[in-house]
């Protein structure tokens, strides 16, 4: 694993562990890693990328490296591990940059190994209903539909000294936020026809989205001041909230076990890959780019 002293690193460790797998080894520059003492106290750690890169020139039988880095360092080590003969599992996005993602799939075709990410809200219950009722046609997709999404996530400060805040490094809110609901949304209504920015600031960004079979209008937050009341009055740091013609269907609870879920997924061979992942990561950078 790389970046694993990081945010989300617990839900992977966690998901390592719950699907019956082993964790060889740990990179992470700031060298706290007394995580592993919860999931794998054996993993072999490292804080110096160059002794991690020749511990691994000796070991051959790594399945997969996870990757739960800052998300400008995603495409180098999907190729390091790929030529370490390692499958990826990779958190979102892939890449920040869409032009990166010919080379991988080159990659993938010379090497044979797999490229996956985790794109957990596919999995949620209530998205897994919605998929079932679109497919059954109870809820048409051959009208377009009127979408509103809200989500709200609130972040201390911190969030804006580490590297999440930082443009270059993330992507910033449309990416680090709100590229797991426009993957859902494109998943969900088709493929995108046009895209809108309406705000962009650091702690918040709206816009419109056209899709195939929906028009949405979304906003995404990391400002506790943007949580509804009842959020505040119960303690909640966030909001998550998907209206489709004014049917409310809720994403606050049921997210614990999701990356779990998508490793057992991917684990059995039908795990999202590079092309399930790319629309996503080029309306990320279309919004990005608007916002220049």
């Amino acid at each position: 694993m790389l970046g694993a002293a990081g945010y989300v690193a617990p839900r992977h460790l966690k998901a390592i562990r719950d699907t019956g797998n082993r964790l060889i080894s740990a990179f992470d520059p700031s060298e706290s890693l007394g995580i592993m003492d919860q999931y794998f106290p054996d993993a072999t750690c490292f804080s110096d990328f160059p002794a991690y890169s020749q511990y691994h020139n000796h070991r051959h039988f790594v399945d997969y490296l996870t990757i739960c880095s800052p998300n400008n360092d995603h495409f180098e080590q999907i190729k390091w591990g790929i030529n370490h003969g390692a499958n990826i599992i990779c958190e979102k996005p892939l890449v920040l940059d869409p032009n990166e993602l010919p080379v991988l799939e080159e990659l993938e075709e010379r090497t044979g190994k797999r490229i996956h990410t985790i794109l957990q809200l596919r999995l949620h219950p209530t998205v897994i209903d919605l998929k079932k009722s679109i497919t059954a046609g109870m809820i048409s997709p051959d009208k377009k539909k009127n979408i509103k999404i809200e989500y709200i996530t609130a972040r201390g400060n911190w969030y804006f000294n580490s590297w999440k805040g930082r443009m270059e490094k993330s992507g910033g809110i449309v990416t680090n936020i709100g590229i797991h609901l426009f993957d859902l949304l494109i998943w969900l209504f088709g493929s995108v026809e046009g895209v809108e920015l309406n705000h962009y600031s650091k702690k918040k960004a709206s816009g419109m989205l056209e899709l195939q079979h929906a028009s949405v209008s979304w906003m995404l937050s990391i400002d506790q001041d943007d949580l509804p009341e009842d959020c505040i009055q119960n303690g909640k740091r966030y909001h998550r909230q998907l209206l489709i013609d004014g049917v409310e269907y809720r994403l606050d609870s049921g997210m614990e076990d999701l990356h779990t879920a998508c490793y057992r997924e991917i684990l059995s061979g039908s795990g999202p890959g590079l092309q399930d992942a790319a629309p996503s990561i080029r309306v990320c950078h279309m919004i990005n780019e608007l916002s220049i």
